[in-house]
């Protein structure tokens, strides 16, 4: 079956369930060059003056030393993605990590979506400078077989790379980009037509119909794709500081083309990259979820989102860069951070992201996992089964 069997039309005029007051889009707030903000008490801005100190810290003194990638060891393997859209027989969701925030997501319907590709060995303006992967990429743009939206949250380089993006609308020309508010000029400007851009609540119907309506093996594909808050920032160059939108996501497709009341929903949570609560500068030995820092205001956000739209089948959530804590809290989710997320969102599994890949915090690159099932067992939940660390190109499976 060729990836030209089905013809790609988006409808924006989506009514998507929002909270009381959303209307107001408080995070909308002009301040100098910024055009959005985090609108909650759980952030506070980010201090120039201290990641100036903390980078001259790690710089000069002899106490800080860069994370080791030597020990890794992350299993990689190549991903065997389906060549089949149809007939495969699971009424499973399948993911596979891609690196990063970077998942690949086989839908029941026979949707196919990415999420965040960064395929390039470094995550910055060029790949002669910045921060080099430490692990494989298990498998390039060219190998996947069929690409039907592809889902960004955000314009930080370890999300949104240029030759990605441009490689996959060569590659895939009927893949469609969903992208947060203000992003949608950058990606003309790459010769990138196929894009729908959003605000916080709002939601499109992504609809995929045979070009042969005859053809009894192609069926049409619907997906309700709605982009979500988060709380993090934006921006490419320091003069580029929050003029465009930061994102979660909701992709939710049903089984069949019917109407999702007589069919099997299949959806997915995609936090993006987001913080869950800042937190104030901690004493060496305190840990930022101690009694002490227990009523720190946390995101309202994700408890909105899994009222309005969980539960969800699979939550994507973040767990790595996130240290030092007093400079990552507003915008990078810990492992307890996460597990709250998972539990706010109504997830019913989730996979772990945003670690593995780049040394971008100054945590041990191995420590994620481990503290991912330490917050697991600390809020009564399985350390496995529930919410999981897969190794890079692995197929994980989800019942619907």
């Amino acid at each position: 079956m060729t990836g030209n069997t089905l013809e790609v039309s988006v409808d924006k005029a989506v009514d998507s369930p929002a909270p009381k007051g959303a209307e107001a889009k408080v995070h909308h707030h002009k301040n100098g060059r910024k055009i959005f903000h985090n609108p909650w008490p759980s952030w506070h801005e980010l201090d120039p003056e201290a990641v100036k100190a903390h980078l001259k810290q790690r710089k000069w003194m002899s106490t800080w030393t860069h994370p080791s990638t030597a020990e890794a060891q992350i299993p990689c393997e190549t991903p065997a993605l389906s060549h089949e859209r149809f007939g495969n027989g699971t009424p499973d969701v399948r993911a596979v990590w891609l690196g990063h925030a970077c998942y690949f997501v086989e839908f029941p319907s026979g949707l196919r979506v990415l999420f965040d590709p960064v395929m390039t060995d470094r995550c910055s303006p060029s790949q002669w400078f910045g921060p080099r992967r430490f692990t494989q990429l298990p498998c390039a743009v060219k190998d996947i077989p069929f690409l039907d939206a592809v889902v960004i949250s955000h314009n930080h380089y370890d999300h949104l790379s240029h030759p990605t993006v441009v490689e996959i609308a060569k590659l895939h020309p009927q893949a469609h980009f969903f992208v947060p508010l203000g992003n949608e000029s950058w990606f003309h400007s790459s010769g990138i037509t196929n894009v729908t851009e959003l605000d916080w609540w709002e939601g499109a119907d992504l609809i995929l119909s045979p070009t042969s309506p005859s053809d009894p093996t192609v069926s049409s594909i619907r997906a309700r794709i709605t982009c979500l808050p988060a709380q993090h920032t934006t921006g490419r160059a320091p003069w580029g500081t929050d003029k465009t939108l930061w994102a979660s996501w909701s992709v939710a497709s049903p089984s069949s083309d019917q109407p999702a009341a007589s069919s099997t929903v299949a959806s997915v949570f995609f936090g993006g990259d987001t913080g869950y609560r800042a937190v104030p500068t901690l004493d060496a030995q305190d840990d930022d979820w101690d009694e002490k820092y227990a009523d720190l205001p946390v995101c309202p956000a994700f408890e909105q989102i899994g009222e309005l739209y969980g539960p969800f089948t699979l939550g994507l959530l973040p767990i790595g860069a996130y240290e030092p804590r007093a400079l990552m809290a507003p915008i990078h989710a810990n492992p307890r951070d996460a597990v709250e997320i998972f539990l706010n969102t109504q997830c019913k599994r989730a996979l772990a992201m945003h670690w593995g890949t780049w040394v971008l915090g100054d945590e041990d690159v191995r420590e994620p996992p481990r503290r991912l099932e330490e917050a697991l067992a600390f809020k009564g939940l399985p350390r496995k089964g529930v919410f999981d660390v897969c190794g890079l190109g692995e197929p994980i499976r989800v019942p619907v």
